[in-house]
């Protein structure tokens, strides 16, 4: 039996860890061989794409796709952690900025901006979590980061305020309430966050984490997703039988040996047999020349 090999895309709700979901997936599936890309914390819910078997191999790529977010704002007050669980530093007390206000505000930062990662998150400084020293009360600099909001979308609910965000890799969502907040003048913090899409998965390819103790390892199985999913917007590529046994050797060849295969330095594309997909191949230059090379084998 072959190992099964694919991406579960998985309905994480709050209050448990991306960690458990890939734990219980380990357990159910028997397999050792399972990671996922894209942490959600503990206080998020929403789509966490798993990868099985030799999918692991494609986190790298699965982690620099653009996300989509649904979520909720609390003006009024700041946090430590600039969310709605963290130590409160400052309460307003008076009337809030209104829908329009709040609108005008969040469609502001729709583009290309700079942004500070906040201390409480997982971003690395010599090695050290910031989520780790401001447990231990310490502040370090960080360096604004480029990012971009695609769209920002404001929603009124029941008096509720929320923001459908469609973002780069590296925002951070709470930071963005934070700032919608200051531009205000009366603070904000993050009070939910469900993650609703993660490059080309979404909430209707997601099995919910609580279905799965329902479900056997077959038909768990029969949600795997292969990962060819991920990278149909580059283009394809198929080599004849003598380029494709040195392509799968690792050597660099000359891109004018190749039928089909022409573009620029650092173009992508998906590389097949006769057996389908296998392979992210790469294009390259040496010394003024390009040449095409595996990127990423699957198999």
């Amino acid at each position: 039996m072959n190992a099964p090999s694919g991406i579960i895309v998985i309905n994480k709700p709050t209050g448990i860890t991306s960690h458990t979901c890939i734990a219980k997936l380990r357990w159910l599936l028997k397999e050792k061989k399972i990671g996922h890309c894209g942490t959600l914390d503990p206080m998020a819910s929403g789509v966490l794409p798993i990868m099985v078997g030799s999918a692991v191999k494609a986190s790298e790529f699965l982690v620099d796709h653009d996300k989509r977010y649904y979520a909720g704002v609390e003006l009024g007050m700041t946090s430590a952690t600039e969310d709605i669980l963290g130590d409160i530093l400052t309460q307003e007390i008076g009337v809030m900025p209104t829908f329009e206000e709040f609108s005008e505000a969040a469609k502001s930062f729709e583009g290309e901006i700079m942004q500070t990662p906040p201390m409480f998150s997982a971003l690395k400084v010599d090695g050290v979590k910031l989520v780790d020293l401001a447990r231990e009360g310490v502040t370090v600099e960080r360096n604004a980061r480029k990012v971009n909001i695609y769209s920002c979308d404001p929603i009124q609910k029941d008096g509720e305020y929320f923001l459908d965000v469609r973002c780069s890799r590296g925002t951070y969502i709470r930071t963005l309430c934070a700032d919608i907040g200051k531009k205000l003048g009366c603070g904000a913090v993050m009070s939910s966050l469900n993650r609703t899409e993660v490059g080309v998965f979404s909430e209707e390819d997601a099995i919910k984490f609580d279905d799965l103790n329902d479900m056997t390892r077959e038909e768990i199985l029969s949600h795997l997703i292969p990962i060819e999913k991920m990278f149909m917007h580059l283009r394809e590529a198929r080599l004849d039988e003598f380029y494709d046994r040195l392509y799968r050797q690792g050597q660099k060849i000359r891109i004018w040996k190749l039928n089909g295969i022409e573009g620029n330095v650092g173009d992508l594309f998906r590389v097949y047999d006769e057996n389908g997909f296998y392979s992210i191949g790469e294009i390259t230059e040496i010394e003024g020349k390009k040449y095409f090379y595996q990127k990423k084998l699957f198999n």
